[in-house]
Parts: structure tokens; C-alpha cells; sequence
């Protein structure tokens, strides 16, 4: 029982740390979202890649009263390998690509994420990227220049960061704080509460803060949490 509460003051503490990060994040007057979703795809991320699979919808689900959101999957895996799909707005097709994955051993690649993102966003605007991973392998500087180029471009990085790598977690926090985005570490064992970041998130790029107002009763508690704390006027 005492380790079932630790995990749940951890996940409200998660929650908690999100919503005071995105409180204080600018205000989005669009209503077209565009949203990149990028996942490490490395040998070890199987079980997380298999739970992204089952929480995708969440991403439609959340903004389809919001005028809808367009997501372009990212990943890497193997020897180099990255792959980008085109813009998909329906969770069928986003499900589909992503059962057609399998995860192989590698290094990570998150310096191609950030740059496709720029690439992206110089030709429309993306309004939020997510990335989901546990390590990081490559040169933080290197990293943190690139999310410095992404906050010029008013394109926030949020990650969730699974695991309990310090050393990686620091520099996830410098790359979501250069790029105007937010960090938040999760349990791979708390599904709820990643389904609930990435809702926010979409619905974040989708419409802004006010938005999370609008969501449905019939959301999960983390969310209703997130409607009820985050209801700054913009």
C-alpha cells in the first residue's frame, strides 16, 4: 500500500510540475494544430512504444472539437535510421504506421527530431512537439542550440522523459526550457498519466490553455485537473 501512494504523490507531482510550466507558456490564437509526435524507437523501447500505440487516439481524440489536429510521426532506431511520415489527421492512419514498427537497437537520434521540427515549422507552423524517450547519447550543446532555434520559432518541445537517467533529465529540461516548452519525467507503469500529457499537449496545440476548458466531462481526472488548474485568461 505505502508504494502505491509514493507512485500516486509521483504522478500528481508530474501533473503538477506540467501544469506550472505551461501556465506560464504564451497564449495560442489558432485553432489549427499541427502537432509533431516523435518517438525513440531503440531496442529498449518496446513495452513504451507498444503503450504509445494504444494512447495515440488520445491526440484526436482530445482536439476533435477544437477544429482537429494534423500529426506527423517521427523516430528513429538501428544505424541511423530516421523516418518521417506525412501529415495524418486521422488516428486509423497514425495507428496503422505505427503498428508497422518494430524497434531495433541504436543510438538515439533526437538532433533530427528538433531539426525536422524546424524544417517543418519554417513551412507551417508547428505548434507542439512531442518525444518520448528515456535516454540521451548525442552532444548537448548541439542539442540545445537547435531548441534554442525552435523557441526563436515559437515551436515549444514538451518531453516525457521515462526512467530515472539524471544526467539525460537534465538536459531534456534544458532543451524544453530553451525551446518555451515543458518536461515532465513518467513511470512506464503510468499509462493515465502519459495519456493525460499527451491530450493536454494536443489540445495545448490545437487552441491554447483555454482550451483545456472546453474538454468533456467524460475526460479522465488528470485532465478535468488540468481544465480546472489551468484556467488563466489569455
Amino acid at each position: 500500500m505505502a508504494n502505491k501512494d509514493l507512485q500516486k504523490t509521483s504522478d500528481r507531482q508530474a501533473i503538477d510540475l506540467f501544469i506550472d510550466q505551461v501556465n506560464k507558456m504564451p497564449a495560442i490564437h489558432t485553432r489549427e494544430g499541427r502537432l509533431i509526435f516523435a518517438l525513440d524507437a531503440t531496442a529498449s523501447r518496446q513495452a513504451s512504444w507498444d503503450q504509445a500505440c494504444e494512447l495515440q487516439s488520445e491526440l484526436f481524440l482530445a482536439t476533435r472539437d477544437l477544429g482537429g489536429l494534423s500529426v506527423q510521426l517521427c523516430y528513429y532506431r538501428g544505424f541511423g535510421e530516421f523516418r518521417v511520415t506525412p501529415w495524418i489527421n486521422d488516428t486509423s492512419e497514425l495507428l496503422h504506421r505505427m503498428n508497422g514498427v518494430s524497434c531495433l537497437g541504436g543510438h538515439t537520434q533526437i538532433r533530427k527530431v528538433l531539426s525536422q521540427a524546424v524544417k517543418e515549422t519554417r513551412i507551417k507552423q508547428v505548434r507542439a512537439i512531442i518525444l518520448v524517450v528515456d535516454c540521451c547519447e548525442e552532444n548537448p550543446d548541439t542539442l540545445c542550440q537547435t531548441a534554442g532555434e525552435l523557441g526563436m520559432l515559437n515551436t515549444p518541445v514538451f518531453i516525457f522523459h521515462e526512467g530515472q537517467d539524471s544526467q539525460a533529465g537534465q538536459i531534456f529540461q534544458q532543451i524544453c526550457k530553451l525551446s518555451g516548452g515543458a518536461y515532465t519525467p513518467f513511470d512506464s507503469h503510468s499509462a493515465d498519466v502519459l495519456r493525460d500529457l499527451l491530450a493536454a499537449v494536443a489540445v495545448y496545440a490545437s487552441g491554447g490553455r483555454k482550451a483545456l476548458e472546453q474538454l468533456s466531462t467524460s475526460q479522465s481526472q488528470h485532465i478535468k485537473r488540468l481544465t480546472q488548474q489551468l484556467g488563466k485568461q489569455e
